[in-house]
């Protein structure tokens, strides 16, 4: 209902009906709801609400045609309230009189709907006692035919849906200097007469040195993705909790005149033969906008459909949607999705609420390759990941995106890495130690790296080498064992910023010792374990963060 009338999610109104029956499994009204109907939430929104009695046949097509006619003309959300009731339990064992025993006193003498509105259309002279018994007859009838059939066919269980397609399939996600210079432009080229806020502008243009020059960031990098996806001619539909501006004012993908407050989306202009780009600011409900951007991305299977939440563990909200649909979906009833949830994650001592996406229950949910877990640390990889998605896969991504990483010098990428190569699910150290010099690998994922790399710098550490897990679901076993065959001796240590029982470590501790024959054992360094998924403290964070860090370096 809140959906129905808030830009892109609009559907020209939903015909909303609602089967009455007075009782839950056992719960009266009483107990289920504070108003007096259960259709008194609709009227929030002002929506006709039309209430009819279920025990009349002909009221209630009435009403449905009303119902429609209402939409129809209006494009608004109409409800219909069909009161009735259950004559039976909830199930063949179940007694619905034991908890609503004066109610089921009048259920029991009440006469069926259909002996009614049989006796009335007898009385009617509408049809005759006999072609009232012969449609009993025939309805009887086929009531038996389909249980004998329905129970045949449950001795033959149903083949489960195939899990094992492949992922996404090589597809190259490169771009030309041209089509980089093309967005860059675009956003440094707002229409004649267009007054662009004078604190943005900079940024702006600065995207446009960005294509030629180098240096690019992760929001520009976003942007080429998202716009080499349209001119491919791969719809892109962009919605979250202010994701047009982004929650760290780093994407402005639409621009607002500063006098007149007029909008300008720059990626909807790039080329008269391009997809559609479409990018919203979600209602606050993270299990309804979720939920929408789910079904909108089986319903579009050809569109890459993003979803961005304010922080990532807002998604905890929609955690039905994550369990549901998008993780078994596919395994369950066959229904596949490409749906990309964009989580920001990282310790940055922002407390608790604003640190962790919950790494660890997304990857508690992965099995079967059914969805694809990445924490990239460069541009170019996340462009790559986007572009490969779009172009290429067939199940959800889920991505948990920087925060401090967006204006990070050392996580920008050469224009090089976007005209050239594709996704890396593991990244060797870009240091290069030499390889006779390593004893010991730090293996980490995500924003931990920058800091672990600048200490190393900082105390000329030269037998350590970093690698980034860039890919943790599906666990990309042989570009890891690729990397580490670099230095075929050396001790690997996970190192992580959440604590020991959050963040990847559970799943790479069962799926790294068996890459990890004659070396010392795996080992971990992380927070200690902990209720909170970060402190609550700046000066705590900071101490626990430079633990970890030195912890790893330690002999």
């Amino acid at each position: 209902l809140n959906l129905s009338q808030l830009r892109g999610y609009r559907t020209g109104g939903t015909v909303h009906v609602v089967v009455n029956n007075q009782v839950g499994f056992t719960t009266s009204p009483a107990s289920a709801r504070s108003s007096l109907y259960s259709t008194d939430v609709a009227r929030m929104i002002q929506a006709p609400i039309f209430h009819v009695n279920g025990d009349d046949p002909e009221a209630c097509v009435r009403v449905a045609k009303l119902a429609v006619d209402y939409r129809r003309a209006f494009k608004k959300d109409v409800v219909i309230d069909m009161v009735c009731y259950r004559r039976r339990g909830h199930n063949e064992t179940d007694n619905p009189s034991f908890t609503q025993p004066l109610m089921y006193d009048i259920i029991d003498k009440k006469r069926s709907v259909r002996k009614l509105y049989t006796e009335a259309l007898v009385g009617r002279g509408d049809i005759t006692l006999d072609e009232a018994e012969e449609a009993l007859r025939d309805f009887q009838e086929q009531l038996e035919r389909v249980f004998v059939e329905t129970r045949d066919a449950s001795g033959r269980p149903k083949p489960a849906p195939d899990m094992t397609l492949p992922g996404p399939q090589p597809v190259d996600t490169a771009i030309t200097p041209e089509v980089m210079k093309r967005i860059g432009d675009a956003f440094a080229s707002p229409p004649d007469g267009f007054m662009v806020h004078p604190r943005l502008k900079p940024q702006l243009d600065r995207r446009a040195a960005m294509a030629s020059e180098g240096g690019i960031d992760w929001a520009f990098g976003e942007l080429l993705a998202f716009g080499a996806v349209v001119l491919d001619g791969v719809p892109v539909r962009l919605a979250g909790q202010d994701s047009r501006r982004g929650t760290f004012s780093q994407r402005h993908a639409m621009l607002v005149d500063r006098n007149t407050g007029e909008e300008h989306t720059p990626l909807k202009y790039l080329d008269p033969d391009q997809a559609p780009f479409w990018a919203y600011d979600s209602l606050l409900s993270e299990f309804a906008a979720v939920g929408f951007e789910y079904g909108y991305s089986v319903a579009n299977p050809k569109a890459l459909v993003c979803w961005e939440a304010q922080f990532g563990d807002f998604v905890d909200g929609a955690q039905t949607i994550t369990d549901e649909f998008i993780s078994s979906g596919e395994a369950k009833w066959g229904q596949r999705s490409r749906v990309t949830l964009l989580l920001p994650h990282g310790y940055e001592g922002q407390g608790p609420d604003h640190s962790s996406a919950r790494i660890e229950r997304f990857l508690q949910l992965c099995a079967e390759d059914n969805m694809t877990v990445a924490n990239c640390t460069t541009p170019a990889n996340y462009f790559h990941l986007l572009r490969r998605q779009a172009l290429a896969a067939v199940r959800p991504l889920i991505v948990f995106t920087p925060k401090s990483l967006l204006r990070l010098r050392a996580a920008t990428s050469p224009t090089e890495d976007f005209t050239s190569g594709g996704f890396r699910p593991v990244l060797a150290d870009p240091a290069r130690p030499a390889a006779s010099e390593v004893t010991r690998v730090l293996l980490c994922s995500g924003k931990v790296f920058f800091d672990l790399a600048a200490w190393r710098s900082e105390h000329d550490v030269t037998d350590t080498a970093i690698l980034r897990l860039e890919q943790l679901h599906p666990f990309p076993a042989d570009s890891l064992r690729e990397a580490l065959a670099a230095y075929p001796s050396a001790e690997v240590r996970w190192v992580q910023e959440e604590p020991e029982n959050m963040g990847a470590w559970t799943y790479v501790a069962m799926r790294l010792p068996a890459l990890l024959a004659g070396r010392p054992p795996l080992s971990v360094r992380a927070r200690p374990g902990s209720a909170s998924p970060a402190a609550g403290s700046s000066k705590v964070h900071e101490e626990q963060q430079r633990a970890v860090v030195e912890s790893a370096f330690a002999d």
